[in-house]
C-alpha cells in the first residue's frame, strides 16, 4: 500500500474580489480531486475569525492547536487600517498522512487582508466564501463588535471570550445580547467545565445529596482577569439550586452576593490570585449548614480535592486530568458549537442580575 504525504497548495492574489477568491476556491478543489480522487474536503463547519492583522500570526497559531475540532472552512479576516483594497491568500491541504486508496480529509483556509472600511460590508465579503448549508461560526477576539453583529445573521454562532473584556458587567450583558441573536459559545463559560463536573460528581453519592440543599456559602478565587468565569460558576449553583440572584457588592478585595434559597441565604464570594498563570479558575470552596466542608484546588496532575465531615473526619484525593488547559479551549468552543448547552443562558442571566452596576 502506497502512503501520500500531506500536501498543500497555495492560490494568492492583491486587490482580490470575493468572487475571483470563490473561483480560485473551486478551481483548486476540483484540480486535488483530478490528481487524488481520495481527497474529499471536510464539510463540518465555517469560521470566520475577524482580528487586527498585527496580531494575526497569534491567532493562526491558536487555531493550529485545535487539532481534530479544526473548522473545515476557516477565513480569516486581517483588518489593518487605511487599507482600500482586499489581499488574499487561499491555502488547500490536509493534515497527516494517508493510504491509497484510503480517504484524504482535507481543510482549506483564506486570509483576507481587509481595511477597517470593508467591516461594514463585511458579510457581502465573506458569504460568498462560505460552504452553503453548513454550520457558520464568527469569532472576534480582538473586539470589532460592530463586524460580528453585521455577520449574526449569516453565522448563527457567535464565539466570545468575556474574560477579555475590560468591564465584566458591560461583558455579560454583551453576551446576553448576543443570545438573543444567535447561539453563544463562551470560552470563559467553557473553562469552569471541569469545575462544574467534579462539584456535581462529588454530591454523586446518595450520603451527600442532602448537603446540596443545605449549602451556606461558596467562595471561588479566580484569576485576577477571570471575574466573569467565577462569576459564572456561581450563578450556575444558583440556577441548578434554585438560589435567587442578588447584586454583588465589593467586599474585602473580593465580591460578594448574598442569594436567597429556601430557609437560609447563601454567601457567593468571587476572589482574585494573584499567583493563577492563566485565565481561568484557581478554587472552589463549599460550607454548608450541617457543618460539611468541601473545597476543590487547583494541584500537580489535577485538582486537589478535601472533604471535611460534620463529625471532623477529614478526607482527600486527587481529581486527575481536571483541566484541558489553555490550549485546548478554542478547539472545545468549536467543538460546543456543534452542540446546545442549556445551562449557559440561565446561568449568563443570573450572572447579569450578580454583576448589575
Amino acid at each position: 500500500m502506497v502512503t501520500v504525504a500531506p500536501s498543500h497548495e497555495v492560490w494568492s492574489e492583491r486587490d482580490a474580489t470575493p468572487s475571483a477568491i470563490d473561483a480560485a476556491l473551486r478551481k483548486m478543489l476540483a484540480e486535488r480531486h483530478a490528481e487524488d480522487p481520495d481527497f474529499v474536503p471536510a464539510r463540518v463547519c465555517n469560521l470566520i475569525a475577524i482580528v487586527e492583522r498585527e496580531w494575526r500570526g497569534e491567532v493562526e497559531n491558536r487555531l493550529e492547536k485545535v487539532g481534530r475540532f479544526n473548522p473545515s472552512r476557516t477565513i480569516v479576516c486581517a483588518v489593518e487600517k487605511r487599507r482600500s483594497t482586499i489581499d488574499a491568500v487561499v491555502a488547500l491541504g490536509m493534515t497527516g498522512e494517508h493510504k491509497q486508496g484510503e480517504v484524504a480529509v482535507g481543510a482549506e483556509r483564506v486570509e483576507l487582508t481587509i481595511g477597517e472600511e470593508h467591516l461594514q460590508r463585511l458579510e457581502t465579503i465573506v458569504d460568498p466564501l462560505i460552504v452553503p448549508d453548513l454550520m457558520t461560526i464568527v469569532w472576534a477576539p480582538h473586539g470589532h463588535d460592530a463586524a460580528v453583529d453585521a455577520l449574526v445573521k449569516l453565522a448563527g454562532v457567535v464565539l466570545i471570550d468575556t474574560v477579555t473584556a475590560p468591564d465584566p458587567s458591560a461583558a455579560v450583558k454583551r453576551a446576553a445580547w448576543l443570545i438573543e441573536r444567535a447561539y453563544v459559545v463562551d470560552l470563559a463559560w467553557l473553562r469552569s467545565v471541569p469545575w462544574r463536573e467534579r462539584l456535581a460528581s462529588t454530591f454523586d453519592p446518595t450520603q451527600w445529596r442532602r448537603s446540596l440543599r443545605e449549602i451556606t456559602a461558596v467562595t471561588v478565587r479566580h484569576h485576577p482577569e477571570s471575574v466573569v468565569s467565577a462569576t459564572l460558576l456561581v450563578a450556575w449553583l444558583a440556577t441548578r439550586l434554585g438560589w435567587k440572584p442578588a447584586p454583588m457588592q465589593d467586599e474585602d478585595g473580593g465580591l460578594v452576593a448574598r442569594c436567597r434559597a429556601p430557609g437560609r441565604k447563601v454567601r457567593l464570594r468571587v476572589e482574585p490570585d494573584e499567583t493563577m498563570p492563566v485565565a481561568g479558575l484557581a478554587g472552589v470552596a463549599l460550607e454548608t449548614a450541617s457543618g460539611m466542608k468541601l473545597s476543590l484546588f487547583r494541584g500537580s496532575g489535577g485538582l486537589r480535592a478535601t472533604r471535611k465531615a460534620p463529625g471532623g473526619k477529614e478526607s482527600s484525593w486527587v481529581v486527575l486530568g481536571a483541566s484541558r488547559g489553555e490550549s485546548g479551549i478554542l478547539g472545545e468552543g468549536i467543538r460546543q458549537a456543534l452542540l446546545r448547552d442549556p445551562t449557559y443562558g440561565p446561568a449568563l442571566t443570573a450572572a447579569c442580575e450578580m454583576l448589575a452596576s
